[in-house]
């Protein structure tokens, strides 16, 4: 059986395991507050080119989403997000559950505009009864998003033009951020994303850690008493160097790339196998998400072999099958997959 249901079903990276193994009679400081989350730190806003940064390792994503936006919002405000956002779909009102709303936009590919942002703005602001409407404080993207479909550099600087004129923070949501910026479709490059928003994270789990993400903070409006909010929140790791040894040997030898280069090799072995034969997509391959349109004989089939999720319903006799690469997708999974195909 091959495995393609996701990029968090294996552990992680040989250097990450050997490193803690080579570390774990140390004794050092908690709560992220050790040599190497400082170092950890130090690789990372070398890595965006963003030194004046703020970084902040916690456990988890919906962790830092649910803190990040918390700490950003006054009480009467929302978040805007794409309407197939992970925090208005996947995280079972977490951020919901901090009281505030996620105020979801319509979406066909899982981007939202900065024409949609500034609409939504205004349609508040010029509302009568705007003191009776949730008001928009920041705004959420995830790069890439949940449909694996990508922002350009143009995009992405259009929704942080707006963003700053109405003064609403703009967060990046990272979890796949790797990815992302290993695609052949991509043109942001990593200092650039450090430039377009005021919050963004890079994701671990996803992207060759155990567990963890980075959270970097660039608006220093925002920084102060953000530790505050992680312990708040359930975000803050007593052990808080086993993130700070993950991110070091992630972003060592510029491993958090290499590692994301590969997956995306793999999955474009897969989209071209699947262009080639003739299937068609839910959405735009353009990253380590590939949604394929397949009859249900088929995905039954398939699953004969295969682990996979399937991602929506196309009609009553197809369906989104989605098969997603990783870090550790071998050449082996993928060839049996072209050739089952």
């Amino acid at each position: 059986m091959f495995n393609f249901e996701s990029d968090y079903t294996e552990g992680c990276i040989p250097e990450i395991l050997e490193a803690l193994q080579a570390t774990n009679t140390e004794q050092t400081g908690g709560y992220g507050m050790d040599p190497h989350c400082d170092h950890a730190r130090s690789l990372i806003k070398k890595a965006f080119g963003c030194e004046n940064a703020d970084v902040h390792f916690l456990v988890g994503g919906t962790q830092a989403n649910m803190t990040v936006i918390s700490s950003i919002l006054r009480p009467h405000q929302g978040v805007l997000c794409a309407e197939s956002g992970h925090i208005n779909c996947h995280e079972t009102g977490a951020v919901e559950a901090t009281g505030h709303k996620c105020l979801a936009l319509p979406s066909e590919d899982g981007t939202i505009t900065a024409a949609q942002v500034e609409e939504a703005i205004v349609r508040q602001r010029d509302d009568e009864s705007y003191e009776h409407i949730v008001q928009p404080g920041m705004v959420y993207i995830s790069l890439p998003t949940e449909t694996g479909t990508l922002y350009s550099k143009k995009q992405l600087s259009a929704l942080y033009k707006v963003c700053r004129k109405y003064g609403l923070p703009l967060f990046i949501d990272g979890a796949r951020l790797g990815y992302g910026l290993a695609a052949k479709a991509n043109d942001l490059k990593p200092k650039d994303i450090a430039k377009l928003c005021d919050v963004f994270y890079v994701g671990g789990t996803k992207v060759g850690a155990l567990f963890g993400e980075a959270v970097v903070i660039l608006n220093d409006g925002l920084k102060k008493d953000f530790r505050y909010h992680i312990k708040q929140r359930g975000g803050m790791l007593a052990k808080g160097r086993l993130l700070g040894i993950q991110f070091e040997e992630l972003f060592k030898e510029n491993r958090y790339f290499k590692i994301s280069k590969h997956a995306m090799d793999m999955a474009e072995q897969l989209r071209a196998a699947f262009e080639e034969k003739g299937y068609q997509f839910a959405y735009r391959p353009e990253t380590n998400q590939l949604f394929v349109v397949l009859s249900n004989t088929q995905i039954k089939n398939l699953r004969k072999q295969f682990a996979f999720h399937t991602m929506g319903i196309i009609d009553a006799t197809h369906s989104a099958a989605r098969f997603v690469t990783s870090f550790m997708t071998t050449q082996e999974g993928v060839d049996a997959l072209i050739k089952a195909l």
